[in-house]
């Protein structure tokens, strides 16, 4: 398995899948290992999927301050990455929680941005997030699912301050396009893949400032790709048509019937999609 030092020499590790140019991978969570974006929907037949496990995570370290958990922390553990691996420019791919990781790298290093793709990422560093009126918004398109009625109740005592691991479980479905048994299993999986004390501190006071990174990413000319489900709600598809707005070059697509996971709801246009994207920088690479 390979693995670098970060900057204050935590060994941080990264999962090598497919073939072809390199995408970097940042997982969400927060803080949740790699091994759940899996081969994401088959996009490592397309290009070599670098999946990193964020410190504290998976196959790497855990740094003698936690206090580097939080997001801005983790941005030099990215720029070492592309260092270690001798790249000029990446492709970087992030997905949820790690859309914020992935704006405060493109803000801190424009000139290394060759393409960016978020998929149902947040912007909380753009100054943007999803609200609880958000979720409902969302979970009203699912009332015909059998399983709404008890999903929805769990819902409700999630939002009035539960912390129990069953109404956290109840809710899964409303993150999938489809809760069928490969939604249900990649499900069961998080609590393992999750550092819960990362997690709290990764979006902890001080880790964000919307206007600075607004700024400085208004003057990046890299291509950027923002993938929404339709049934997602963080972000809900305008909430990413906004997250976009503030982005130059970027480009919404929405995936009918996706969830918070849509290489798993449907994998051939999750793939079609992102491969197509990064296919057109290559071919202007090209000319």
């Amino acid at each position: 398995m390979p693995a670098f030092a970060a900057p204050d020499g935590t060994p941080l590790a990264y999962h090598v899948v497919g073939e072809g140019e390199p995408l970097l991978c940042l997982p969400g969570g927060p803080m949740r290992a790699s091994g759940y974006l899996g081969e994401l929907g088959g996009l490592s037949e397309r290009r070599r999927l670098i999946k990193l496990d964020l410190r504290g995570t998976g196959d790497s370290g855990r740094p003698a301050d936690p206090a580097t958990y939080r997001c801005d922390q983790q941005v030099a553990d990215v720029e070492a990455l592309r260092v270690h691996l001798g790249l000029d420019r990446v492709d970087l791919l992030a997905h949820s929680a790690a859309g914020d990781l992935a704006l405060l790298y493109a803000a801190r290093h424009p000139q290394r941005i060759r393409t960016l793709t978020l998929v149902t990422a947040r912007a909380r560093a753009l100054g943007v997030d999803f609200t609880e009126a958000h979720r409902r918004e969302a979970a009203a398109l699912r009332t015909a699912e059998p399983w709404f009625g008890a999903a929805y109740d769990a819902y409700e005592r999630v939002w009035a301050g539960s912390v129990a691991d069953a109404d956290w479980d109840a809710i899964a479905p409303f993150f999938y396009g489809r809760w069928d048994a490969a939604a249900q299993a990649h499900a069961a999986s998080e609590v393992a893949q999750t550092h819960e004390e990362a997690a709290e501190s990764y979006a902890s006071g001080g880790a964000f400032a919307p206007d600075e990174a607004r700024a400085a990413v208004a003057g990046m000319d890299a291509r950027v790709l923002l993938l929404a489900g339709e049934l997602d709600s963080g972000p809900l598809p305008r909430i990413a048509a906004d997250i976009a707005q503030l982005i130059p070059r970027a480009e919404l697509v929405v995936q009918p019937g996706a969830g918070h996971y849509p290489w798993l709801d449907d994998p051939r246009r999750f793939t079609r999609t992102v491969a197509t994207f990064l296919g057109q920088e290559s071919a202007g690479l090209a000319v």
